[in-house]
């Protein structure tokens, strides 16, 4: 089967070789997997992390977001059957789904949302599952709760922060300011819903101020927490709570002491790689989320369309990424 792989870690994404074409003999389901024929895909910070980031002795393929359909399952599936439409976002610990068959936990798959394509379809798993996450798990916020509440979203416009949005403004009664720094984004964040947009290159506090919210009660930092942590903690109200999904180089959380402010990490793939007991919850989650998808109260956060699933177009992907320019999900098609 086709795939594209890294060789070697920490190559630029300039380099030809950053990403590769390869072949590699197809995947044999366990008992509780799905061998899915992979149509769509989109591309994730932790790829390109992952490239940069670990070095392999063999070519390693990424991708953490896919749309497919089942062709065959393990003897204990129960959830889902051959000629199944699928999306999900996988196991970090297991092979990528940049190939045209992978093999998943089935606990990790929900049902594709019938009134999307594969693309667009392809741009929402691994993001869903974070926003949902962070959002009613980590900051605890109550589906239909947060009156009189609000949630500042640093980086707004990206991957999480688009679904997030949506999330918290059609589920919750929470007020959502999103941070974008330019007017495209500016006006992405709007699109989606958010109550407010401000600038994250700006001082948080004062604009905060302008707008009447002053002190936030809740904080998602999707990205440079390290550089806006001393501003975040000023912006929250006392007893209020920041969630994070980014990896600062370090971070001195003594400051949150005096507000008595709580700390919360979100990360999506803690379930599978240590295959807790709710490990299912994702699965039920993603299926909530193809409902709310096809009941018209989400929609995609597709941003770019980069052509067919190949090396020459995911080093075009893995760069935007690397930008931090992106506008919602980036997304390949078809092999």
């Amino acid at each position: 089967m086709k795939a594209i792989a890294y060789a070697q870690n920490g190559l630029p994404i300039s380099a030809d070789d950053a990403l590769i074409d390869i072949e590699l003999p197809a995947p044999t389901p366990g008992p509780r997997d799905l061998l899915v024929e992979v149509r769509a895909i989109s591309v994730n910070p932790v790829d390109t992390k992952i490239r940069n980031g670990v070095a392999v002795s063999e070519p390693r393929v990424l991708g953490w977001d896919a749309v497919g359909v089942v062709r065959s399952v393990g003897a204990e599936v129960t959830l889902f059957k051959a000629g199944d439409a699928v999306f999900y976002a996988g196991a970090l610990d297991r092979a990528g789904c940049n190939s045209e068959l992978h093999v998943v936990d089935e606990r990790l798959v929900g049902h594709k949302p019938k009134t999307l394509d594969d693309a667009h379809a392809a741009a929402l798993p691994l993001t869903a599952i974070t926003a949902w996450e962070l959002l009613f798990d980590r900051l605890g916020v109550p589906e239909g709760g947060g009156e009189g509440d609000s949630l500042l979203i640093v980086g707004a416009a990206g991957g999480v922060g688009s679904i997030l949005v949506q999330l918290a403004r059609q589920l919750t009664r929470l007020t959502v300011i999103g941070t974008a720094s330019r007017d495209e984004t500016r006006q992405w964040v709007e699109g989606l819903g958010a109550h407010h947009v401000i600038d994250h290159h700006q001082p948080l506090s004062p604009q905060l101020q302008a707008l009447g919210v002053g002190e936030v009660t809740y904080v998602a930092s999707l990205t440079h927490t390290d550089s806006h942590f001393e501003q975040l903690v000023e912006a929250l109200r006392p007893q209020g709570k920041l969630a994070l999904i980014d990896d600062p180089k370090t971070l001195d959380v003594v400051p949150m002491k005096r507000k008595a402010l709580s700390l919360h990490w979100e990360l999506m793939f803690t379930r599978s790689l240590y295959q807790t007991p709710d490990m299912i919850r994702q699965h039920e989650l993603l299926e909530r989320v193809s409902a709310l998808v096809d009941q018209g109260v989400l929609k995609t956060t597709l941003g770019e369309h980069f052509g067919t699933i190949n090396a020459a177009n995911l080093r075009k992907a893995h760069g935007l990424i690397e930008s931090a320019k992106a506008k919602g999900k980036v997304v390949l098609e078809g092999f």
